[in-house]
């Protein structure tokens, strides 16, 4: 099989002088387990991360070795450790921003009876870091810390691109249109016109499943980090009702968020 754009990205990145080749191999097989793949074996992971069958055997063997990664033997196959957990939950419990951030979110989200979110982005994915979770009505869909959503589909990855750098962004669109190929042209003009919102009026909306709908803006930072906030309900209402009431809320919080993260 060829290798893909991404898996050559990949593989160039792994060439890059500076970088400890293995290390940087090590970690492309850990990001290979996501939910719904919790058990690879060397096969599969060769193939999400371009690496060879014969460096997938010998790293995945560190890997189980140092506790990152545990060995099923009669599967043949590999599964996340409870170790990996543990550096989760030291990145929360560390991180200034969330600690900062996530009560004014919780007060927000009580007091409207709404979801609110904190993300930042990896790659061509966003991925939370916090979401309280309101819901109004009964809805089967829960957002934990941790989880990841397309970037390209979601309020968070609009507000994010409506503010990355040129060069990612363009890089970006690349991926998306390999990805998405039919819908590109319909998915690229929403994308533009969410950051067409953003920079117009500070936030983008968009509903990428049934009847929930959510309204995420940008949080940047003196030091360069970007964040992004969003809050979401499951509803029938009309996507420009939910906009007008919650695109005000979602603002000063952003602003809130700010006073409180320089303090």
């Amino acid at each position: 099989m060829p290798p893909t754009s991404d898996n050559q990205a990949r593989r160039k990145h792994h060439e890059e002088p500076l970088l400890n080749r293995s290390l940087v191999r090590g970690v492309e097989i850990l990001r290979a387990f996501r939910p719904g793949a919790d058990l690879l074996g060397n096969g599969e992971i060769s193939e999400r991360t371009g690496l060879s069958r014969a460096t997938v055997s010998r790293l995945a063997q560190t890997l189980v070795e140092t506790g990152l990664l545990e060995h099923d033997r009669s599967q043949r196959a590999y599964r996340l450790a409870a170790p990996v957990l543990s550096l989760a939950h030291a990145m929360r419990a560390g991180s200034p921003v969330l600690n900062a951030v996530a009560p004014l979110m919780r007060a927000l989200a009580e007091k409207m009876r709404i979801n609110v979110g904190l993300a930042v982005s990896d790659r061509d994915e966003m991925v939370y870091l916090e979401s309280v979770r309101y819901n109004r009505r009964v809805a089967l869909r829960n957002v934990v810390a941790g989880q990841r959503v397309p970037m390209e589909l979601t309020s968070l990855g609009r507000a994010w691109l409506a503010v990355a750098p040129e060069a990612e962004r363009h890089a970006l669109f690349a991926q998306f249109r390999a990805r998405r190929m039919g819908d590109w042209n319909r998915l690229k003009k929403e994308i533009e016109a969410a950051s067409h919102s953003v920079e117009q009026r500070g936030y983008c909306v968009a509903s990428w499943q049934a009847e929930v709908i959510a309204v995420a803006t940008p949080l940047l930072l003196p030091a360069g980090q970007v964040y992004i906030l969003n809050a979401s309900v499951t509803t029938a209402t009309s996507i420009q009702e939910v906009e007008r009431e919650l695109s005000g809320p979602l603002l000063a919080l952003r602003e809130k968020a700010r006073v409180a993260t320089s303090a």
